[in-house]
């Protein structure tokens, strides 16, 4: 065993079971690119005020949740607890809302860090797939993001998820509710630091979880009595887009999320076979993200899709991903020149599209034709002295167990005639992963 082991709350992907997880990533990102969104990558820390300033100094993520640390220049950095500050901020160092072509449409993936208690679902190294909009204030970009994030799902064959949506209203509108908020949260039984809360952000009341807490919320202000006409009739088009395009979801009123920079439309992805936490999802507007992080009025719209939440889903649903087979051809050479000649063959037939693996260690042929079958490869070949005297291997079938002499100069055309240039093993056994972060 190891000395080391992954730090408490995080987890490594392994094979078979990783392949899950890029499956998952493909699934939620084909919808994205096939919609006009590029592919941007940002560092995995950053200056801590980009997040305290565009999270929010009053969400857990800031105060208690996020990973900050002093480089030895003096800087104050962070591990990025989510992503679209990052994304935003890169957008506007790269000036790409400055090109003409509004909006910046941008998809990622990558690695998320926060600090919280672990337990099934919730991990300190998590990973996300997301999708931010950016420039652009229109019912249709929000309704086509939720779209999007619904056919990524029911790609992957889920089906008992729900979608969440809420309007959060505007700059015009949400203080009034904000003032009626407050005038009710000071009058309940709260904690200091909750109390101290409703000074600064009085949203994220109503986003604890606590069963304390949520039981003196009844009654609460709902934002729906609150929202301007604007920001009324913006909601009600995003419900009409939705509907037509046969996409089913359920109002919240009490829904916010977990950040400060949503605006006007809010929405989660929630399934309920995963228990406390059942989030899998979510996202929404937030116009006055640029102008918080230092840059220009530019309204936007994005969401994140949690790929380890994704996978307990497929779980709790008993789905299996149809995955290819990693390996499509397996060598098995006998004797050192059938080593060489199998070698050269193996790396004619990778050139030409199709995975191939090698019988590696010198395994005799008991041993290397466990390797050939455990590979899930569709065909092995195998060959000996007297095969290379002929000039041929022998092809086996590894589904009908069918075996015939090949000329060795044929076998990567009759191989790419077979298998098309590649595919796995028919029957090979599906995979499917339990937890990521």
């Amino acid at each position: 065993m190891s000395t080391f082991q992954a730090p408490k709350g995080t987890y490594d992907l392994i094979p078979p079971d990783s392949a899950v997880f890029l499956a998952v990533r493909e699934a939620i990102s084909t919808p994205l690119r096939n919609s006009g969104y590029g592919y941007v990558e940002t560092p995995g820390f950053e200056n801590v005020e980009l997040f305290a300033r565009g999270v929010g100094e009053s969400t857990d993520i800031v105060s208690k949740e996020m990973y900050a640390f002093e480089t030895k220049g003096g800087d104050r950095l962070a591990l990025r607890p989510e992503g679209t500050a990052s994304v935003l901020r890169a957008a506007l160092e790269a000036n790409l809302h400055k090109a003409g072509n509004l909006p910046v449409k941008l998809w990622y993936s990558g690695s998320y860090y926060r600090y919280e208690r672990p337990q099934k679902g919730r991990y300190r190294h998590f990973s996300q797939v997301g999708a931010e909009a950016i420039g652009a204030e229109d019912p249709a970009l929000d309704a086509e993001l939720i779209i999007l994030a619904d056919q990524a799902y029911r790609s992957l064959g889920l089906r008992n998820f729900r979608i969440l949506l809420n309007s959060l209203g505007d700059k015009e509108c949400r203080p009034v509710y904000r003032e009626a908020l407050q005038t009710f949260l000071r009058g309940l039984d709260l904690d200091e630091d909750t109390r101290r809360r409703i000074e600064i952000n009085p949203l994220r009341v109503l986003d604890d979880k606590r069963a304390d807490v949520q039981k003196q919320l009844v009654g609460a202000p709902l934002f729906r009595d609150y929202l301007c006409d604007a920001c009324k009739a913006y909601h009600e088009e995003v419900r009409e887009l939705l509907t037509a395009a046969g996409v089913v979801y359920e109002d919240d009123e009490r829904l916010v999320r977990g950040l400060d920079y949503y605006t006007r439309t809010t929405f989660e992805f929630v399934h309920d076979g995963l228990g406390a936490q059942s989030a899998v999802g979510g996202g929404g507007r937030y116009d006055g993200l640029s102008e918080m992080i230092g840059g220009p009025a530019l309204p936007s719209v994005g969401w994140a899709l949690g790929v380890d939440r994704t996978v307990l889903a497929l779980e709790a649903e008993g789905i299996r991903l149809d995955l290819p087979g990693t390996t499509s051809v397996f060598a098995v050479p006998l004797g050192e020149e059938a080593r060489r000649r199998l070698f050269a063959v193996v790396t004619e037939l990778r050139r030409a599209g199709i995975a191939a693996d090698f019988a590696y260690g010198g395994k005799g042929l008991k041993g290397a034709m466990k390797n050939a079958n455990r590979s899930g490869a569709r065909y092995t070949i195998v060959a000996g002295e007297r095969d290379l005297a002929d000039g041929v291997a022998q092809l086996k079938d590894m589904e009908s167990g069918e075996q015939a002499p090949v000329p060795l100069d044929g076998l990567v055309t009759e191989l790419a005639r077979r298998l098309g240039r590649g595919h796995g093993r028919a029957g090979t056994p599906d995979v499917l992963e339990g937890t990521d972060g």
